[in-house]
């Protein structure tokens, strides 16, 4: 057996985590519990934590991850609802052909679908939506694509179903769903409002140069596929899913109303996830429970939680107390400014969901921090694609969409924009607290 708390347990602990991470995102046809199921039975089988703590944690992420499964279901629904075809051709006629008005209309859509539905929605279903809406107006895709998946990380903070992290950090800040959408909001319209200054001058060129009928977006960044860049067609504007929209809303009224009385969101959700669900059982039973099993994701829940195994012995050994030492104390600006940073630097390390998982559970008891570190872990991303799951998500939904990225491109961005926007972020979460702290 092998102590955790010994220098050769910890170096086993953190190579068993970078391989099982980085066979994760390397990976892309085998399923991540696949990977991570063995890398936790090995830490276990090894010694460097108990059975007994291994299992602990597992029943105490367990709401976590029924809860993220019920949204994930709600998304499904929505889409399956013709909430996001209805976006698409909103979003091509509010924009007027302008690929600034456009970007604008993303900006907004994107950022209230992460913090609504949360991160992966906004990369899986808008994301093509956004990219196939921009070549149907002959803009050039590479600020929509983009940009997508920034919101997607910067805008998932203002609630705490907008990304996991924010569920995995949610109980241990203490707080109360509207407290902790009161003190986000500020961080969340900040971020935003940077992010978008920042693609009006990075892509400035690319925002004034629009693309002819069959052109291809010439941009050595993104290369688009000539078969998918039809836009000569005018789409009559679909009918809104107000009843979907309607029930989404209820579900957030819910989640406000339910938590002062005592019951799991998890609950909350798996009941609306089911209301929302079952005119579609009512009329095909078995296909809509196949979808609902496929969209709730079984395969990466149970990588969460195997990750939750993982991450123990390096939490608990000396990388833990390594950053616990390096984590300031306090809920002052430079306090919070210096968590953030911490974070960032840990989820582009390591990925921000296990960032999350080792910096959290140090923090317990102390809510300005936590949300500070859940900025570093949010917004940090947007300077590498290995810095999120919702990256690399994002990077092959825009292969599936004949589109191809670039690292190159994404770097240049994320070091203008995640600096940025981290410090305003978190001087508006300064703000946030003392208002509403």
């Amino acid at each position: 057996m092998i102590e955790a708390s010994s220098a050769f347990g910890t170096v086993v602990a953190v190579v068993v985590l970078v391989v099982t991470i980085v066979a994760t995102v390397s990976v892309t046809r085998v399923p991540p519990a696949v990977v991570a199921v063995p890398a936790a039975l090995l830490v276990a089988a090894l010694g460097l934590v108990d059975w007994h703590t291994a299992a602990a944690e597992v029943r105490f992420m367990l709401p976590t991850i029924g809860f993220l499964a019920a949204m994930l279901v709600v998304a499904e629904i929505c889409a399956r609802a013709g909430v996001f075809t209805w976006v698409g051709v909103v979003l091509a006629r509010w924009s007027r052909g302008s690929a600034i008005g456009l970007l604008r209309i993303v900006f907004v859509v994107a950022a209230v679908t992460t913090a609504v539905l949360s991160l992966d929605t906004t990369i899986v279903l808008l994301t093509p939506v956004a990219v196939l809406t921009t070549r149907h107006i002959g803009a050039r895709v590479t600020p929509i694509a983009y940009a997508s998946n920034h919101l997607a990380n910067s805008a998932s903070t203002l609630l705490p179903v907008s990304n996991l992290t924010n569920l995995l950090a949610f109980g241990a800040a203490g707080l109360s769903f509207t407290r902790f959408a009161a003190i986000m909001a500020w961080p969340w319209v900040a971020a935003i409002v940077v992010e978008y200054l920042v693609f009006r001058w990075f892509f400035a060129a690319d925002l004034r140069s629009p693309r002819g009928h069959g052109e291809v977006d010439d941009s050595p960044e993104l290369v688009v596929s000539d078969a998918a860049q039809d836009h000569s067609e005018d789409v009559e504007t679909p009918r809104a899913p107000l009843l979907t929209l309607g029930a989404l809303g209820g579900l957030l009224v819910g989640f406000v109303v339910a938590e002062p009385l005592g019951v799991p969101l998890a609950a909350v959700a798996g009941i609306g996830a089911l209301a929302m669900a079952l005119p579609w059982l009512w009329r095909t039973p078995r296909a809509t429970c196949v979808d609902a099993v496929r969209a709730a994701g079984v395969p990466f829940l149970i990588f969460v939680a195997a990750l939750g195994v993982i991450i123990l012995p390096v939490r608990n050994g000396p990388v833990g107390d390594l950053f616990s030492t390096l984590m300031p104390s306090g809920a002052g600006l430079l306090a919070l400014l210096g968590a953030a940073v911490i974070a960032a630097v840990a989820a582009n390390l390591f990925n921000n969901l296990p960032a999350t998982l080792l910096l959290v559970p140090l923090l317990a008891g102390q809510p300005a921090l936590v949300l500070a570190v859940l900025l570093g872990v949010n917004i940090g991303p947007n300077l590498a694609v290995f810095g999120s799951l919702a990256n690399l998500l994002w990077r092959d939904v825009m292969r599936r969409h004949s589109a191809s990225t670039s690292s190159r491109l994404y770097l240049s961005l994320g070091l203008v924009s995640v600096p940025l926007t981290l410090v305003a972020a978190v001087l508006a979460l300064w703000v946030g607290l003392r208002a509403f702290g």
